[in-house]
C-alpha cells in the first residue's frame, strides 16, 4: 500500500521518487505523516531553545539546511536536501541556491541596517523563504520556524502565535493565513504580521 497523502490548498505535493524517501514504511495517511513529522519537528525546536545563534549563522544556506534536516531526517531520506523536481509553488530548481543567497545577504542587510521593525525583518525573510520553496516539502513549517528562530535568537522577542489566538479553527486560520501571504505577495506584510501576531 503506498502512501496516500492529501492535499490541502497551497500544500505541496510530492513526486513518487520523494515519497520514496519516505523513512517509516508504515505510514499510510496524511494524518500519520504528519503526527511523525510533528514529533520530528518539536525535537528540532528542543535543539534550537537548548542553543544561541548569531545573525552570521542564521543567515547562511548550512543554517537552512540543517535546520530542515533536523525537523525531518527521521521521517525523509532527503530532508535538508534542496528539491531536485519543479513544484506547483516556488522557483525553478536550478534557481534554489542564488535566490536563497540573495534572501540571506538581503537579511543581513536589513539586520545590519535596521532596515525594518524585527517582526518585519523576520516575516519578511519567511515569506521569501517559502516563495523560494528550497524543499520538497515542509516549506511552510520550516519558513516559520526560521521566522520565530529570528524573532527570538537575534531580536530577543517572543515568538509568534501564527493565528492560534483568534481563529476559532486550523480551517479559518489557514484561510487567514493564505490571505496574508497573497497580500505579501503584492508587497503588503501588514496582514502577515499581524496573523503571526494573533
Amino acid at each position: 500500500m503506498g502512501l496516500d497523502l492529501d492535499y490541502s490548498n497551497g500544500q505541496t505535493s510530492l513526486d513518487e521518487d520523494e515519497k520514496d524517501g519516505l523513512l517509516i514504511p508504515t505510514i499510510a495517511t496524511r494524518g500519520e505523516l504528519d503526527e511523525f513529522e510533528q514529533q520530528n519537528i518539536e525535537q528540532a525546536i528542543q535543539w534550537v531553545l537548548s542553543r544561541s545563534f548569531k545573525p552570521e549563522v542564521i543567515f547562511t544556506e548550512d543554517f537552512i539546511r540543517t535546520l530542515h534536516k533536523r525537523m525531518y531526517a527521521g521521517v525523509w531520506k532527503w530532508a535538508g536536501d534542496f528539491r531536485k523536481t519543479n513544484k506547483n509553488i516556488g522557483i525553478d530548481k536550478w534557481q534554489i541556491s542564488t535566490e536563497l543567497k540573495l534572501l540571506l545577504d538581503d537579511a543581513a542587510y536589513w539586520h545590519k541596517n535596521n532596515t525594518y521593525p524585527s517582526d518585519e525583518i523576520a516575516l519578511r525573510f519567511k515569506h521569501r523563504l517559502v516563495s523560494i520553496h528550497c524543499f520538497p516539502n515542509g516549506n511552510g513549517r520550516h519558513s516559520r520556524l526560521m521566522a520565530d528562530i529570528i524573532n527570538e535568537k537575534i531580536y530577543k522577542q517572543p515568538a509568534f502565535s501564527w493565528g492560534e489566538a483568534n481563529h476559532s479553527s486550523p480551517a479559518n486560520a489557514r484561510e487567514s493565513y493564505l490571505k496574508a501571504v497573497n497580500a505579501a505577495d503584492k508587497g503588503n506584510y501588514s496582514l502577515l504580521i499581524a496573523f503571526a501576531r494573533s
